[in-house]
């Protein structure tokens, strides 16, 4: 019974543990995209913001470092954990390192550090591609063009990894064969033990036969594992059969199994130190080891045999108990994993129902993806049938939104190319204008084109500085030479201004000759110099003028001439002031205005005139006709003093 019992307790340990040992190596996304943001020329590019959306949105998980059809699925990772750190080597020495070990041919011994050399290798290769693809997109190419160069070092490490592997392959083959030829050689010891029973040689002979053959079977190596039970059940029947046949003293036999009961209680002792070992997986482990070696012993004294196997059948169950738990806290775990990794999954699928519109919300919402993707990070695996599944409905939807992020800042490139055209064509024509003189006009053909520059919006970030200044140059250039221009003239009216002032000064102290024709000369020629001075700074132009007008009209007041020549040097004066200024078009309106008023004149005449004819047929009309006769007569005065005027101002215009 007691080998029976202890091969079941290994067999259901070793269908729970294959069972729940659920671990996966395709849990996290090795890139997960990104992408650039635009408002203006003064805020946050599209190259920015592409480039840091490729670094800041990328995850390099540990556990999906190695391609797929690179990793060794079998290889938990509590054993990964314990294995040696290469983490601090370079790619080339973990390269010569790999090489290194299977050289040596070591295979059965070096899985483990295989793994481990390959993992730490895909870590720094995927950090260095995504330094590459920075720089890429720094530089301005698109995402979707970034292809890296194939890396030798990979190249190399491949090809050492397909030699690990044939050679695994053939000691694995080498090892069936091997675990056959034991099968066979066992097979062959039990068939010798069972013939001992009918040997004709001495009892000392053929129990030392005997001894040699559990020495060979001992020696002998593992079999196929589906052959291991019933071959150790044979061997164990046949020996206490040998035994049984033999008749071996009581002492010989005591011996023999006080040895072996040594040996048991040996492997109690190491059995329950197991239980001070902090990882259960490896205690379940060790376990087998001892359940092998429980196996090869044999039997015990009777009296101890019970008591011996329920000490260590009582180690093994609180062995498998804690491996048990181990597992069934980890199921737990992974459990929740998957139900916290859901909830991120639909976090990010409820974004993509409701996209961002502008630049802006696309990076809060970016933002808010890293952190998810940080989170996710944190968290373990789910449980082996789900982790795979879960993991593709994450990185899908990370992938869908930057996706759209993707297309969205495309379409906002596309606009600031077209914009970098518009602004193109808007130096030109500023370039045009730099060197204009027509300072009117082109200062407001300038400022309509910068209100389009402003209304065009933003271009490229790598043009944005050059055609800025460019069209700010050709902008400056007009400016700077149409302030030149005006500090001249400023300079100019400063000096008209003080020429004006002393001529004002002049003309009040002007003393009166007792010749009318002198005088009116006198003011002839002031009115000519002052025409002549030009114009004065703005703010002095009104009171200069008036003090100018009020000095002028004394002068006029002062002449010893009638009042129609009086008006007319003084109307000559005003309209020669006006075409000094070459205000064509104010001269006519001038002359319109006099030829209405003399037309109105004539009419009002002509009725004057038809009522005086009817006023002499009337009593007391002598009155009547006297009074209108004198406006007669005093529109007639008024018209010639206006056709002189009007000759006035055809005269200048025909000059």
């Amino acid at each position: 019974m007691e080998p029976n019992h202890v091969n079941t307790v290994q067999n259901e340990q070793a269908s729970k543990a294959e069972a729940l040992t659920e671990h996966t190596h395709a849990d996290t996304p090795t890139v997960i995209a990104a992408h650039e943001e635009l408002v203006a020329e003064t805020s946050v590019t599209l190259d920015e913001e592409e480039s840091r959306l490729v670094h800041e949105h990328v995850i390099l998980p540990e556990d999906v470092a190695v391609p797929e059809e690179l990793r060794d699925e079998e290889i938990d990772e509590e054993t990964l954990s314990e294995a040696t750190d290469y983490s601090q080597l370079s790619k080339e020495e973990l390269v010569q390192l790999a090489e290194k070990l299977v050289k040596e041919g070591q295979i059965d011994a070096i899985r483990v550090d295989i793994e481990n050399i390959k993992i730490q290798f895909y870590k720094k290769y995927k950090s260095e591609i995504e330094l590459l693809r920075k720089q890429f997109l720094e530089e301005g190419g698109n995402p979707e063009d970034f292809k890296p160069q194939p890396d030798g070092l990979e190249e190399k490490l491949k090809a050492i990894l397909r030699q690990y592997k044939e050679a695994k392959a053939e000691y694995n083959k080498k090892a069936e064969a091997e675990k056959a030829e034991n099968l066979r050689i066992k097979r062959e010891i039990i068939e010798q033990i069972k013939e001992l029973t009918n040997t004709t040689e001495s009892l000392h002979e053929t129990f030392q036969q005997f001894r040699e053959l559990q020495k060979k079977w001992r020696s002998v190596g593992p079999v196929p594992q589906h052959e291991a039970n019933n071959l150790w059940e044979s061997y164990n029947y046949y020996v206490e059969k040998f035994y049984d046949y033999i008749k071996i003293n009581k002492e010989l036999r005591d011996l023999d199994l006080k040895k072996n009961l040594e040996a048991k209680l040996k492997l109690c002792e190491q059995a329950e130190a197991l239980l001070l070992e902090p990882s259960a997986v490896k205690a379940f482990k060790m376990l087998q080891e001892y359940h092998n070696k429980w196996r090869e012993i044999g039997p015990v004294p009777v009296e101890n045999r019970t008591e011996i196997w329920n000490r260590f059948k009582e180690i093994t169950s609180k062995i498998n108990k804690r491996h048990q738990e181990y597992y069934d806290n980890l199921k737990a775990t992974q459990i929740k994993n998957l139900e916290a990794k859901t909830v991120l999954c639909e976090k990010i699928e409820a974004m993509l129902q409701n996209l961002p519109q502008h630049m802006k919300e696309w990076e809060e919402r970016s933002k808010e993806i890293v952190e998810i993707q940080k989170v996710w990070r944190t968290i373990g695996f789910a449980p082996k049938k789900d982790n795979n599944k879960i993991y593709e409905r994450f990185r899908k939807a990370c992938d869908q939104f930057f996706n759209h992020k993707r297309a969205y800042y495309n379409k906002i490139k596309e606009e600031q190319n077209n914009n970098l055209q518009l602004k193109l064509d808007l130096c030109v024509q500023a370039e045009a204008l730099k060197d204009s003189t027509e300072w009117k006009k082109t200062t407001e053909d300038l400022i309509n084109i910068q209100k389009r520059w402003k209304e065009i919006g933003p271009v490229p970030r790598k043009y944005s500085d050059q055609i800025w200044k460019r069209f700010r140059a050709a902008c400056d250039t007009f400016f700077n030479n149409k302030a030149a221009y005006f500090a001249q003239i400023d300079t100019k009216y400063e000096e008209n201004l003080k020429a004006k002032l002393a001529l004002i000064e002049e003309i009040e102290n002007y003393q009166f000759d007792s010749n009318a024709e002198v005088n009116l000369e006198k003011l002839k020629e002031f009115q000519r110099r002052w025409t002549e001075i030009g114009f004065v700074p703005l703010k002095n132009k009104q009171e200069v003028q008036q003090r100018y007008k009020k000095a002028l009209d004394r002068l006029f007041e002062g002449l010893r001439i009638d009042e129609g020549k009086r008006r007319i040097e003084k109307f000559k004066s005003k309209i020669e002031q006006v075409a000094h200024k070459k205000s064509e078009s104010q001269l006519n309106r001038e002359r319109d205005r006099l030829i209405s008023q003399l037309k109105k004149l004539e009419n009002d005449i002509v009725l004057w005139e038809n009522n005086i004819g009817f006023f002499a047929k009337t009593k007391n009309a002598e009155a009547m006709i006297k009074e209108v006769q004198q406006k007669i007569d005093h529109a007639k005065e008024e018209i010639k003093v206006l056709e002189q005027k009007i000759r006035i101002i055809e005269n200048m215009v025909n000059d």
